[in-house]
């Protein structure tokens, strides 16, 4: 018996494993990394372009006039009583323009 031969048969091949990887991270970085990449871009234009007196929706569910922007932090104005909440700027969630909600980036 060749003993040579019968290891050469024996011994499985490398390549459809390592095509099978390749496929599972293509399809990770189409459908779950590229998308949360984009809607991350989207979401750090939308807080770049905050002006004063844009209506803001925060992640907490509350919503504000912007009185004063500071580089990392912003002053909004709630309710009647014209309280006044200093917030992150990675606190908003949306834009409140023209009475109607921008839409938010999906998370």
């Amino acid at each position: 018996m060749n003993y040579a031969l019968l290891q050469a048969e024996a011994a499985p091949s490398m390549w459809p494993s390592l095509l099978m990887m390749a496929i599972i991270i293509l399809v990770f970085w189409l459908f779950i990394i590229r998308p949360q990449r984009k809607r991350d871009k989207e979401t750090a234009k939308m807080r770049s372009e905050l002006q004063v007196g844009d209506e803001i929706i925060t992640i907490g569910g509350i919503i504000g006039i912007i009185v004063s922007i500071k580089e990392d932090t912003l002053v909004i104005e709630t309710g009647s009583d014209r309280s006044k909440v200093r917030l992150a700027r990675w606190a908003i969630q949306s834009i409140n323009k023209g009475g109607e909600t921008a839409p938010a980036p999906k998370q």
